[in-house]
């Protein structure tokens, strides 16, 4: 894999927007709540919603390619029943590879690519306790995308802060 380093994205725009596409929902502004370790935790009112809907974000790039980066997005379902993982994707990501994850090498597989917006794709798995688990206590993750069949892109994302956050989830 080739040579990655987190970098933050300027401003919190990139991950509201990445919360709207994501979520189907346009959540307005949001309100950056509190900050996680290397997480944010952003809460806003959906249009036509009676409360306010909050998910810890993390935005990372690639370095070497300023093209490639990722949104990851943990949040509570409205009906608050279902924890999911929301990964944003850049758009030209090969689909049919889906997203891989890396927690503290160990590899935890891959998921499909559920679709894609004008401003990405969209990776979505439900949390179950035992992934919930395995960040919290980790330390780092790799987000794989794929370019090319032969050609994964490892994104570290740090998982520091991620299960105070997590729990902090209304």
């Amino acid at each position: 894999m080739k040579r990655i380093v987190k970098r933050r994205l300027a401003g919190l725009g990139l991950a509201l927007a990445a919360i709207v596409s994501a979520t189907g929902a346009g959540l307005g502004q949001g309100v950056v709540r509190a900050q996680y370790g290397d997480w944010q935790m952003s809460c806003d009112t959906p249009p036509g919603a009676s409360f306010e809907q909050c998910a810890i974000i993390q935005n990372v790039m690639a370095e070497d390619q300023p093209n490639v980066g990722l949104s990851v997005i943990v949040l509570r379902t409205a009906d608050r029943e279902a924890r999911l993982l929301r990964v944003l994707a850049p758009l030209g990501v090969l689909l049919p590879n889906g997203l891989g994850l890396n927690v503290d090498g160990k590899d935890m597989g891959r998921v499909a690519f559920v679709r894609c917006l004008p401003n990405g794709c969209v990776a979505e798995v439900v949390l179950d306790d035992s992934l919930i688990e395995t960040l919290s206590a980790g330390t780092d993750a790799i987000f794989v995308v794929f370019k090319t069949p032969e050609e994964g892109i490892g994104i570290p994302v740090s998982l520091n802060g991620f299960k105070d956050g997590f729990a902090q989830l209304p």
